[in-house]
């Protein structure tokens, strides 16, 4: 059906930048809402952002709003995630998942039914 693999994660200092990658192989992306999520140790996997494949439309979480943006790319099957202004708190493995298209885009993990590998993002203070 879908398979993800996430790059881009990596060692970065407060207030630097860092633009993660997502993969897709199998379905094309755009056949579902694709959205990004984050675990730090020993915390719940949270929200990130998202997008609505089919408007284009963006979701995210409010810790990361102004600072994240997450696109889409069709022609290459990818979604990015650029994260700037970084935090120590954005120390995390960070997830790319795809979901069904609903009418109201979900912000749950537990909607989604693929997910990559994650990669690791570490900001230092």
């Amino acid at each position: 059906q879908v398979q993800l693999v996430e790059s881009g994660g990596g060692l970065v200092q407060a207030g630097g930048s860092l633009r993660l990658s997502c993969a897709a192989s199998g379905r094309t992306i755009v056949s579902y809402t694709m959205g990004w999520f984050r675990q730090a140790p020993g915390k719940e996997r949270e929200f990130v952002a998202a997008i609505s494949w089919h408007g284009g439309s963006t979701y995210y979480a409010d810790s990361v709003k102004g600072r994240f943006t997450i696109s889409r790319d069709s022609a290459k099957n990818a979604v990015y995630l650029q994260m700037n202004s970084l935090r120590p708190e954005d120390t995390a493995v960070y997830y790319c998942a795809a979901d069904t298209p609903r009418w109201v885009t979900s912000t749950s993990p537990h909607e989604y039914d693929y997910w990559g590998q994650g990669t690791q993002v570490t900001v230092s203070s």
